[in-house]
């Protein structure tokens, strides 16, 4: 898509002015994009990962038939979230009952853990208690499994059922999550039984010849690609062919900035993936 209009930038001459491709998912890329301008930046919405639930939902079903039977559950992301959650409301509408009238399907004893403050606000919004849910805090060092498993490393797991609510990518773009194996390997570790429920799919968007015209000239414009997953990566037509040694980006992940390095950036930062971390790691790169 065609960049916006330069923003006025507080102490930063216009021609000094850089603009923000932020990649995350849609309506989230936008949100992202609203704050950065807020914060005196020049930032534009490309999705690079299209989000969307997933054909066969009796799984989804069955998991929420069966919750009582998990010590605790885990969450991947918001849109593991929103995604879970619809599959209750479909559900409940099938059998007639509002979801003001279901039974609550937390007992107070159940635990449910999410990477990041992102994820926990989402669950909050969908009536889940803040006292039930452990994330790591707003000054960890990084939002990830590792973080949740110093937070949650030490209860005994011995002979508890978790349940992971996640997404799945396309086979042909299929991107490993290592954090969320590792996650899982550590439960199975301390002797937990973990289930997964797969309840939405990311796969590439299909993008418009502007949107390929606007990724061709970041190539050498100065723009500041903003990536929060590694598998969007894959998803940027004619990656292998282009020359993104002149390109920049910012990473919120040490793993994401690798693959990016990888694939070819000739500057790659890397961020805490908070908001002032991110705009002040921007704010630090040479005009």
């Amino acid at each position: 898509m065609p960049a916006p209009e330069p923003v006025p930038v507080k102490a930063r001459a216009p021609s000094q002015a850089r603009s923000v491709i932020v990649t995350r998912p849609a309506p989230d890329a936008q949100r992202w994009v609203e704050q950065l301008q807020q914060r005196g930046l020049t930032a534009e919405a490309l999705p690079l990962i299209e989000i969307a639930s997933v054909a066969d939902l009796r799984p989804a079903r069955a998991a929420w038939a069966r919750l009582g039977e998990y010590a605790a559950l885990m969450f991947v992301s918001g849109n593991a979230v929103e995604h879970f959650f619809a599959a209750r409301q479909i559900a409940d509408q099938a059998h007639g009952v509002s979801s003001d009238e279901s039974v609550p399907f937390l007992s107070d004893s159940q635990r449910v853990m999410a990477p990041g403050p992102g994820t926990a606000r989402v669950l909050i919004a969908h009536g889940v208690p803040q006292t039930q849910i452990d994330t790591p805090g707003a000054d960890a060092s990084q939002f990830d499994s590792e973080a949740l498993w110093q937070m949650v490393g030490q209860r005994d797991w011995a002979g508890r059922r978790v349940l992971v609510v996640r997404g799945q990518s396309e086979p042909s773009s299929e991107a490993a999550a290592p954090g969320r194996e590792w996650l899982a390997q550590q439960l199975e570790q301390a002797g937990a039984q973990v289930d997964f429920v797969t309840v939405y799919e990311r796969r590439a968007p299909d993008f418009s010849l502007a949107q390929r015209q606007r990724m061709a000239a970041s190539q050498y414009d100065g723009s500041i690609w903003l990536f929060s997953s590694s598998q969007a990566l894959g998803h940027i037509p004619g990656l292998v062919q282009a020359d993104w040694s002149e390109a920049r980006a910012l990473a919120t992940h040490p793993r994401i900035a690798s693959a990016v390095r990888a694939a070819g950036w000739g500057v790659v930062i890397e961020s805490r993936p908070s908001l002032s971390e991110i705009v002040r790691s921007i704010e630090s790169l040479d005009p």
